[in-house]
């Protein structure tokens, strides 16, 4: 069987963008491996979920392996570098920081997890890490130089399908009332205030159907309690309208692109040799 390794920014980015490969891959008896750059130590912080005096970063990390669990991955390592915060902050720029890690060190200690686990797939994000977040833009950097050294044949960057949300607010928009209605239309315009928010649709060679494991997606998120509150729009969706959203999971085959009118692909796995 394959061995799939996916490489993230922060505790939680896994189940959102990745969980459902991670899940379907080990349903399919494939070895998954997380591994991640840093403990999310800047993240905000859900209200009322942290013991007092506990650490944000152990906690996320106790929540990583929880998570991991839920979706079968059988091995969990961090880099150990430090959340960069969002871009701009002061925190991009401080000692440890994954954002201003050098690329080749960073690189050298993932090729040496990917190496040790003959890693035949290797996930990461796309160019601009889905959204502009700097340790996402890093992870896009670090992981292409790290599957070069470790000689990863497949590389596949995660990615936000812009057209998809745009689609899926115009539809609920088209049914929504006076409130949800103002609502969906700020986020319409929120969204194309943000070009760099997602790829087109083109850009895309992959779409992984996962809503054959999307439970196991939701329960992964649900791990994240210091992140994603249980009122978050991720837990709130009914099962029918989670599954639409986020059953299913996009991927830019790296250096690949998709012809007009060719279907994507379905599978990051597909032809690998035992």
């Amino acid at each position: 069987m394959a061995t799939l390794v996916c490489f993230h920014a922060h505790p939680d980015d896994e189940a959102i963008a990745t969980g459902g490969a991670m899940a379907k891959a080990s349903a399919a008896g494939h070895r998954v491996v997380l591994v991640i750059a840093t403990r999310g130590e800047h993240g905000e912080i859900v209200p009322g979920v942290l013991a007092e005096g506990e650490q944000l970063g152990i906690r996320r990390v106790k929540e990583s392996y929880e998570s991991a669990a839920i979706l079968g991955a059988g091995r969990v390592e961090f880099l150990g570098y430090i959340d960069s915060g969002m871009m701009g902050e002061p925190e991009n720029d401080a000692p440890g920081s994954f954002w201003s890690a050098d690329v080749e060190h960073a690189a050298e200690r993932l090729a040496t997890i990917l190496r040790e686990e003959r890693a035949d797939v290797l996930t990461i994000y796309d160019d601009n890490g889905g959204y502009g977040h700097p340790d996402h833009i890093q992870v896009h950097r670090v992981g292409l130089r790290a599957a070069e050294i470790a000689g990863v044949p497949r590389v596949f960057e995660a990615t936000i399908n812009r057209d998809h949300v745009l689609r899926g607010i115009q539809a609920r928009l088209a049914l929504a009332p006076g409130d949800e209605e103002r609502e969906l239309r700020e986020q319409l315009e929120e969204l194309e205030e943000t070009p760099d928010f997602g790829v087109p649709e083109g850009r895309i060679t992959h779409a992984v159907d996962v809503t054959g494991v999307v439970d196991l997606k939701r329960r992964a998120m649900r791990a994240h309690a210091s992140q994603i509150p249980e009122e978050s729009f991720f837990l709130t969706m009914d099962d029918a309208t989670f599954a639409v959203a986020f059953g299913t999971e996009w991927f830019i085959a790296s250096g690949a692109t998709r012809r007009d009118g060719e279907a994507p692909g379905e599978d990051l796995l597909v032809g690998i040799e035992d």
